[in-house]
């Protein structure tokens, strides 16, 4: 098995998942555990010299000032978590309580927050026998880190709190019992350097990183379908014109979808049509799709940069120097998360875009609603009723969380980034634009069927073939629910992008476009 080495080499969105699903193993190097002793001995040197630190002999937040005895240093680290877990609602999906763990093994392990090695390595056998912390999904306003979330993630440390284990929600206690296990005892700075952080927002923004790529790939392709089955123009799609705006996103796309439609007979059979030029949901592909991918690369690049920092607080430099910062505020992160929302939004909204138009029966040979005898059948009409019903949820998610401020900890945390919030609703809205797009994948399957015998690409017809194994023709009105589910499916596991990649290296044929070295390796 590959191994990752946590707080040495450089953590990637898709390595950091695959640890969770345990294709990779991370551990630690002996250089990486001197380090980590080394960091661990500069915190007892100065509670040894009695030396005024923030978090070590102090209270926490409005209580800095507040000086602790030294014989109540461990109790302070145990009282923080306790305090702290003051999270409510549902747990978020296991698996990210699981990348929280990994995230925060690999910042501790940087060697810059004074935390026990065998505390790392506790939290690491957390991590390798999936038990796996109950954390809930809100509490955090994203600026001392994401304190209620981190203190619920890190309360089994001290026998508390709830586990996943073996498919069950189950008590600490009981769990531990099972592996003859006691409770870790805290020693200065580690509660602090737990429970401060970012990575309740860093693990949503990795699982954006990932869905986000997969939800505009998916979107790339279904457009190019549905040029297809509206007869739309493939000039839009000349690199010419996009040279002459040069964003990678745009690029890409154009470059994309001129490959997928060159060669195409549906193509070839209105090329000397009288339309002039198509609406903006086809003739703006890339620049629409364009930009939610350069959102995509912003978020990507900062969400990579975060995930291989130190986000605790204060930053044990050495024995002589402690630095109370501010790595622990989520605005650097909480902003793109915004941003990549919109982003997300904008190709859901498209999406919509497109399923309406397929339904005008304006395309040459493609009826009206994408069904004959319309009137005793509604066809395709609702469809877009779902579409309309989510774009317009999506639009009412856009709102940036990090716009907003509550002051907490009675002043002394003054602005707070919101970022936990972005990292939830990017996500929600990640999730509805699967949908939005699986209703226009049925759509423009079914409007492709009209143009037959004449056919498209290798790569559009593999793919529309592969839509038709899960998906029938629709020739008169029936319940279409178990067929959305069939089509979010399709969405959600990536097999039409793995199906177009296969097909392209079959028939010796270009699938993506220029640039495609900027959405791959993440």
């Amino acid at each position: 098995m590959e191994h990752f080495h946590y707080g040495d080499n450089f953590l990637k969105s898709s390595t950091a998942l695959h640890i969770v699903q345990g294709k990779v193993k991370g551990i630690l190097n002996d250089s990486t555990k001197e380090r980590i002793r080394q960091s661990a001995e500069y915190v007892a040197n100065i509670v040894e010299s009695g030396k005024v630190v923030y978090g070590i002999n102090t209270g926490f937040g409005s209580l800095c000032t507040t000086i602790i005895n030294p014989k109540d240093t461990h109790r302070l680290q145990e009282n923080i978590l306790k305090s702290h877990a003051v999270g409510v609602g549902e747990p978020i999906e296991e698996s990210l309580s699981k990348l929280m763990l990994i995230l925060k093994v690999h910042a501790l392990s940087k060697g810059f927050s004074g935390v026990q090695l065998s505390t790392i390595e506790r939290i690491i056998w957390h991590i390798e026998n999936d038990v796996i912390p109950v954390v809930p999904k809100q509490g955090s306003v994203g600026a001392s880190g994401d304190l209620a979330p981190l203190s619920h993630l890190f309360l089994p440390l001290i026998g508390l709190g709830k586990v996943f284990f073996k498919g069950e929600i189950q008590d600490t206690a009981s769990v531990l019992q099972l592996f003859d296990m006691q409770p870790i005892a805290l020693h200065a700075k580690e509660g602090l350097a737990l429970i401060n952080g970012t990575q309740f927002m860093a693990a949503h923004g990795i699982k954006a990183v990932v869905e986000m790529n997969r939800l505009m790939n998916n979107a790339d392709l279904i457009a190019t379908l549905m040029v297809e089955g509206l007869s739309g123009s493939m000039k839009p799609f000349f690199q010419e014109i996009h040279q002459l705006r040069p964003y990678k996103g745009n690029i890409f796309v154009a470059n994309t979808i001129y490959h997928l439609l060159q060669g195409s007979s549906i193509v070839a059979s209105h090329a000397h049509c009288s339309r002039v030029q198509d609406p903006y949901s086809l003739r703006c592909i890339p620049q629409i799709h364009g930009a939610s991918r350069n959102a995509w690369l912003h978020l990507k690049e900062v969400i990579e940069i975060e995930i291989n920092s130190v986000t605790d607080n204060p930053i044990v430099i050495n024995d002589e120097l402690t630095i109370s910062g501010g790595n622990f505020h989520g605005q650097p992160i909480a902003m793109p998360m915004d941003y990549a929302t919109l982003a997300s939004s904008e190709l859901g909204n498209v999406s919509d875009r497109r399923v309406y138009l397929s339904l005008e029966g304006a395309t040459n040979g493609v009826p009206r609603l994408l069904m004959k005898d319309t009137g005793l059948y509604s066809g395709f009409m609702i469809l877009q009723y779902t579409t309309a019903a989510l774009a317009s949820e999506n639009k009412s998610l856009c709102f940036p969380a990090s716009a907003d401020s509550i002051p907490t900890s009675m002043g002394q945390e003054d602005h707070v980034s919101m970022g936990s919030i972005s990292g939830r609703k990017l996500l929600q809205v990640i999730d509805n634009v699967d949908k939005i797009m699986s209703i226009e994948l049925l759509c423009a399957a079914q409007a492709k069927d009209f143009h037959s015998p004449l056919t498209s690409t290798p790569i559009i017809e593999a793919i529309h073939a592969r839509i038709r194994q899960s998906i029938p023709h629709i020739e008169e009105d029936q319940p279409m629910q178990e067929l959305l589910d069939k089509a979010l499916a399709l969405i959600k596991s990536g097999v039409l992008v793995e199906v177009a990649k296969q097909t392209a290296q079959k028939h010796q044929v270009e699938f993506w476009g220029t640039g495609v070295e900027h959405f791959e390796n993440f």
